[in-house]
This record gives structure tokens, sequence and C-alpha cells, in this order.
């Protein structure tokens, strides 16, 4: 049986889930202005505020992968966490079984999705006591392609383009530069970052989530972090990595850095990555109703008008599979292309299992699309709650054997993918086709029928192979069929930008 607290919860989750929080949305505003019109970066960000306008007003994920739900809480002294626990709980089933949550807890060692985001250690529940007549519930949705652009480093070390960083400010400074510059397009770029220098190995990571939470408007009270944070969020722009990878003027929205004390032995500085899909929200409960008293990161009213045309498809090119090799020979780098007809989703473990076995469906000339898609079934069948990319370099093992196996035509993802990649597209003559990260609902919306899906029981949700068809589902060609790299390009571009900033800056 639900209650007053399980319900409160319940709608902290989907606010999280579905409505960007003002300041966020002030930064993203902010960086629209910045760009040049027309140009990738430009049409990326007008996407990203299509799917961010779109997703409040449907009340449905704004990116399918919603992460490992995180909450913070702090609660008087005395204070039932026990039962709080399973009230968070109750809530999370009911937003996994709601769509507003994508099922995302997996047995590491069986593979087994539990279907409800519930399982050892999932979600993740943070208390502390403190002196107040009140609890507080702060949460963080972290998508995979982030998480997985997170990175702690050990001073002193070597860093590519930037040479040795010692255990001082400008050691703590390179580092920092070097997370920005290594998650590229693959974190969802332009991004946050979360800052912890200091504390162990564990403590250290806990430290720079735990920045993520401050508001991006705040003002370090330390005056040297004050100092860096500043300087970091100034000079990552000068890296040209862009949104989503594709070069242009801004690639960070946001910089807070914290510190913990160390042992003499260990010096970290830990990066936790945010995508600009930054969901974290909170609450303010009453402890003996559990009725909402007030909302937090909501200090004013922040709206963002859609953009006409956000992803302008005027010159593109259509694809319909079975797509031949000669279309796919004409694409270069930076063609816009839409897709129309059947497309097929497949993750690690489809391509896990591609690699040993043969296809349920008929892949020659096909569509592959890198997505874990939030879906709910009803008397009508399935339906496509939300439905972007997700990161393609997981894949990079596996694609250019299965692309050569299989006769596949185009990948779709983001972020790009390797050398290994790159060559099985100019010896098979396939392309791949970068969709705007965290877009769930844009891309959602362009799905107009799921025919089928494979491997349900087996994978869960997110890993299955679903099949779709689509209408107008735009993306812009990044590898194509002749060696070209627009992901190579900017990475080898703003690392010679990096190395611009190899001098030391503070004493």
């Amino acid at each position: 049986m639900s209650t007053k607290t399980a319900d409160s919860l319940l709608e902290l989750i989907t606010e999280t889930s579905t409505n960007l929080p003002p300041d966020v949305r002030r930064a993203i505003k902010k960086a629209q202005l910045e760009e040049e019109f027309g140009s990738r970066a430009a049409i990326a960000l007008n996407t990203i505020v299509d799917n961010i306008v779109s997703a409040e007003e449907d009340v449905q994920p704004i990116c399918q992968d919603t992460g490992m739900p995180t909450f913070i809480v702090h609660c008087p002294v005395g204070f039932n966490q026990i039962q709080f626990a399973k009230e968070i709980e109750t809530a999370v089933r009911e937003a996994t079984k709601l769509g507003k949550l994508r099922p995302n807890s997996v047995d590491p060692l069986t593979g087994k999705n539990t279907g409800d985001n519930l399982g050892e250690g999932t979600p993740v529940i943070h208390f502390h006591q403190w002196e107040r007549d009140e609890v507080e519930v702060k949460l963080i949705l972290k998508g995979g392609g982030c998480e997985n652009k997170n990175i702690q480093y050990a001073l002193p070390t070597e860093l590519p383009g930037l040479g040795r960083a010692g255990r001082d400010l400008d050691g703590i400074r390179k580092c920092i530069l070097h997370a920005v510059y290594q998650a590229q397009g693959q974190g969802c770029s332009a991004g946050f970052i979360g800052v912890g220098i200091g504390g162990d190995r564990t403590t250290g990571y806990e430290l720079a989530k735990e920045q993520l939470f401050r508001p991006l408007d705040d003002v370090n009270p330390n005056e040297d972090l004050a100092k860096l944070e500043s300087y970091i969020l100034e000079t990552a722009n000068q890296l040209d990595i862009g949104t989503m990878g594709f070069g242009g003027k801004v690639t960070l929205l946001g910089c807070k850095i914290g510190v913990r004390n160390r042992i003499p032995a260990s010096f970290y500085v830990s990066v936790a990555y945010n995508c600009w899909a930054f969901r974290r929200l909170g609450v303010v409960l009453d402890p003996e109703t559990g009725a909402i008293k007030r909302w937090l990161y909501r200090d004013t009213e922040e709206k963002l008008e859609r953009p006409t045309n956000a992803f302008s498809t005027e010159s593109a090119i259509v694809l319909e599979a079975p797509i031949s090799e000669e279309q796919i020979r004409s694409l270069k780098v930076g063609d816009v292309v839409l897709i129309r007809g059947l497309m097929h989703t497949g993750r690690d473990e489809l391509h896990k299992y591609l690699m040993k076995h043969d296809s349920p469906v008929d892949l020659k000339g096909g569509v592959l699309y890198h997505c874990g898609p939030v879906m709910l079934k009803d008397d009508d069948g399935w339906h496509v709650k939300a439905a972007g990319p997700t990161t393609s370099s997981r894949e990079e093992p596996y694609q250019a054997d299965i692309i050569e196996k299989f006769g596949i035509r185009a990948v779709i993802g983001k972020g790009g993918m390797g050398d290994k990649t790159l060559a099985g597209l100019q010896k098979s003559g396939a392309v791949y086709l970068n969709a705007i990260g965290g877009a769930a609902q844009f891309y959602a919306n362009c799905v107009t029928r799921v025919t089928g899906v494979d491997f349900l029981e087996e994978f869960g949700v997110p890993e299955a192979m679903w099949h779709l068809e689509v209408e107008g589902f735009p993306a812009i060609v990044t590898m194509d069929a002749h060696g070209n790299s627009l992901h190579k390009e900017v990475a080898e571009e703003s690392m010679v930008k990096l190395e611009d900033l190899r001098d030391p800056v503070f004493a």
C-alpha cells in the first residue's frame, strides 16, 4: 500500500527524470546563444532544447538512461531510516513500472535484470543525521554514458598533452582539464563536472559526486577553489570539443570542486562527469506526514522555447533499409540523413551474442541502433517512451566484425567509435551515424511502431533487440566509408589546444 511518503518520493523521482532544474536550463540557454547558427553544435543544442521541452510537457524521461538512482537523505536524530529506505524502494519500483525510470539494476554475475531497479546495492541511499526537524531528500539520476567518463588521478602522474602533474594546485588543474578532454562527446557534452581533491579512492569519488549537488551559480567559500572553478569553466571551453563532441565553443557548462584531507602516501583527484541532462532535484519532507514542504533547486522558473526545426533536414539524405553499398559510399562526414522504415536496437549483450550466433532477423543492408529504450506494454502492445542513443565505444571490440558478418550498412549511436570500426566501415561499405545523446523524447517521437522484440527474457528491456519502424529519424554522418572520422579529427585538434595549456598557471 502506498503511503504519503512514498507518494512524495515518487513525485521527486518523476520530476527529476522529466524536468530539468532552472540552473541547468539557464546554462543550456546560455550555451545556445554562444554557438554559431547552423553549426553542428548549434543543431545539437537545439535538438537538446526541443527534447527538454517535450519531456516536461509529456512527463516522460529526458534521457532513457536514468542511471543508478542515488538518494542523499538528511534526517532528524531518531528518524526511522530502515522504514524510510523501504519507502524509497516502493517509490522506485512504482516509478519503474510507470516508465519514469528505466529498469537498470543488473546482477553482475548472472546478467539478469531485476526489472524494477531494486537489487543488491540499488538504489543507492546515503543517510546523514542533522539537528533539524525535517527530512531533506536529494536525488541524482546520472546515466551510464557520463558515469563511464568519470576518472581518478593519483598524483604525481604524466598526462597526455599536459606533461607532469605534481602534488600541487597546478597539478590539480591539469588533471581536471584532462578529464574534460578525455570525455570528448562520449559523455554527452556539453557537460558538468564535480571534482574531489584528496580523500582515498572511495571517498574521493564520493566527494566528487557530492559537488554535483551544488547549485551552479553558488560561489565556493574557499578562495583558491573558487578561482580554480572559474578558470576551469573558462579554459575548458577553449578546447573546442563542443556539444556531442562535434566541435564548438561550449564544452563545459559547470565546474564544482571540493576538498577532503588525505594521507601522506596518497593524493587523488577524482572527477565525476555529468552529461547535459543534469537530473538532480530535492525536496524537504515533513517527518511526521511525509508531505512535501518545499522543493530544492527551484529558486526560479526558467522556461525554454522549443526551437523551430530544431534539427534542420532540408538537404537531408533519406536512408531506408535495405540500403545499398553504393548509397552508403556516396555519403561523407557531415551529411545529415533521415532514417525511415525498419531499424533494430542492439547494445552490449546483443553484440556479444551475435559474435557467435546468427541474428534472429535479417540485418543485410540494415540499420543497427545503439539504444536501450524505456518501453511500456499495454493491450495494444509495446510502446517506446524514451529512445536516445547510448555510448558506442563499448561496442568497439565487436562492431567491425558484426558489420561484415551480417552486412549492416549503418550503425547509429553517440560519441563515435575507434580505429578498428573505422577500418571496418571502409572495408564493408558502412557508416556510423551520430544521433544526439540524451534526446530520448526527440527520437521516441520518430518511432511509429514497435514490430517485435527478441531476447527480452534473456537480456532485459535495455539490452533486448527491439525492432522499430521509424519516420524522419535524423542523424549526422560522423564516420564514413572512406576512412574519415569527425571524432578522430576533433580529438586530435582538441589535443593540440590541450598542449597549449601545459605551462603552469597557479604558483
